[in-house]
């Protein structure tokens, strides 16, 4: 198999080739190698592409929906026995695991080879992809532009053609606006649709669940199979699907009566290609048949904000153990600005203070659990603007915001994603057009909650209808752009 051959393929086509006994799991490494040598001194969208790469590759379990796949792991939130998790952190730097998370296990089970791990913010505060300790992740359509955050390394190595599909954890839209803004597959589960196993279950309050990006719906729903199940003592058990969600890619969707999101969110403007976008899309869908109604914002972006301030607040007592735990201190060597202030702001609050919170998270549930019942779907954009230059008040580095003022900005940013890791409604962003500049545009849907059986077969019939695999970023693996490549950078 040649470079320019493995960079066409998604996971479900490279692992089907493995399975005939057309390639070998061990030639993908090797193509995933060539393509990281290739591109990553660009893009610095993998932290360490593990030098036994290869023998891992042909040591990994055969058989699977992902049989012989090459996997990247995000540098959060994913431990491998053996290997480094810094979580983007000085704080954390030379961090290993003695054991394999739940999620990981089921990778391997599957067929993935992991052969790395991909760049994140700092804990995955930011929706940018840059910090202190790994740098700059750059946009592969676009390396004056951010990958978005917080996995943007994630997101950027498979635009980029590393490999067809990588892990990543959505706690405030960390799946979704990097899909967004390099053109790929992003879905946020339901709450508990994947479960954290023995050791991080209902993580970070039900916030953050754990998924992939990937190229095609397909992908998607065979994640959807790897990954999701319950695991004893999860808090509840969600409603487990009729059927695999593969077997939905060739089931009907049925008509549906869906609420489309025309104005802005929060404080930041839609850009008009933006909106031109939701337009089109709402006019294919209402081509198909489906029933379509303009919905207002389900919420309001300072109650957002509030809410995002107080998870972090909540967060400060696992972050100064994990310190004590490693015979180190939390100040300004360790910890970047932002995430120095919000660890200040939390360390003096009352403990009534957690309740306030949880009351308050409750409270959006309801509002926008109200606001939106009477939708199968929801069409919004994923975010109000194309890919955004890198630095900005939107980075964890920043120097002078107040921590207050940050969750303002994140809050007015991301405002069509952050509101569904509250409620754990399931949300996939598609890469469904593009910008007169050629830079992606991320198209929301959002289903009921527990039903991703509905949002794979709608995701399906906008992949039909609004195709995005002839899209090409500037830097990918064996075809980077003649100018970029003279730049040198």
């Amino acid at each position: 198999m040649k470079l320019s051959e493995y960079v066409d393929l998604d996971a479900t086509g490279l692992a089907s080739l493995v399975s005939s006994g057309e390639v070998k799991a061990i030639e993908l490494a090797q193509l995933a190698r060539e393509a990281h040598d290739d591109v990553n001194p660009k893009i610095n969208a993998v932290i360490e592409f593990y030098d036994d790469a290869e023998t891992v590759a042909a040591n990994g379990r055969d058989g699977g929906l992902f049989n012989g796949v090459p996997f990247l792991r995000k540098d959060l939130g994913f431990a491998e026995a053996g290997r480094l998790e810094e979580k983007g952190s000085r704080l954390f730097k030379g961090n290993r695991w003695e054991t394999d998370s739940h999620y990981i296990r089921r990778a391997r089970a599957e067929g993935l080879r992991i052969l790395g791990r991909t760049t994140t913010p700092e804990f995955g505060i930011s929706g940018m992809s840059e910090s202190i300790l790994t740098g700059v992740t750059g946009n592969p359509w676009d390396l004056n532009r951010t990958a978005g955050g917080s996995s943007g390394g994630a997101a950027a190595a498979v635009a980029a053609g590393i490999t067809p599909i990588a892990s990543s954890s959505d706690g405030g839209g960390s799946t979704r606006t990097p899909a967004a803004w390099c053109g790929l597959v992003g879905l946020n589960p339901s709450r508990g649709r994947i479960s954290g196993g023995p050791n991080n279950q209902d993580s970070a309050f039900g916030f953050s669940r754990q998924f992939v990006v990937c190229k095609t719906v397909r992908d998607m729903a065979a994640a959807l199979d790897v990954f999701s199940g319950p695991y004893p003592g999860d808090p509840f058990v969600i409603v487990q699907p009729d059927r695999p969600y593969v077997e939905e890619l060739t089931q009907a969707t049925g008509r549906l009566r869906i609420g489309v999101a025309r104005t802005k969110w929060g404080a930041v403007e839609l850009e008009p290609e933006v909106s031109k976008a939701i337009d089109v899309t709402a006019a294919v869908l209402s081509q198909m048949g489906h029933l379509l109604e303009d919905v207002d914002p389900p919420h309001t972006s300072a109650d957002y904000s509030s809410i995002l301030l107080g998870m972090a607040d909540l967060r400060a007592n696992w972050l100064q153990n994990a310190a004590r735990l490693m015979g180190r201190e939390i100040n300004v060597e360790t910890l970047e600005p932002v995430n120095l202030k919000l660890h200040e702001h939390a360390r003096n609050l009352p403990l009534s203070h957690a309740s306030d919170v949880h009351e308050a998270v409750r409270k959006m549930r309801l509002q926008v659990g109200e606001a939106i019942r009477d939708y199968d779907i929801l069409l919004t954009p994923t975010m109000p603007s194309r890919a955004i230059p890198h630095g900005g008040i939107y980075c964890a580095t920043h120097p002078t915001i107040s921590a207050e003022e940050y969750m303002d900005a994140d809050a007015a940013l991301y405002q069509f994603v952050g509101l569904f890791n509250v409620t754990g409604h399931p949300a996939v962003s598609l890469p469904l057009a593009q910008s007169d500049d050629a830079l992606p545009i991320g198209i929301q849907i959002v289903a009921r909650f527990g039903d991703e059986s509905t949002l794979v077969r709608a995701a399906r019939d906008l992949e039909d209808a609004l195709p995005w695999r002839h899209r090409k970023p500037r830097i990918r693996a064996g075809s980077i752009d003649p100018i970029v490549r003279a730049q040198g950078t």
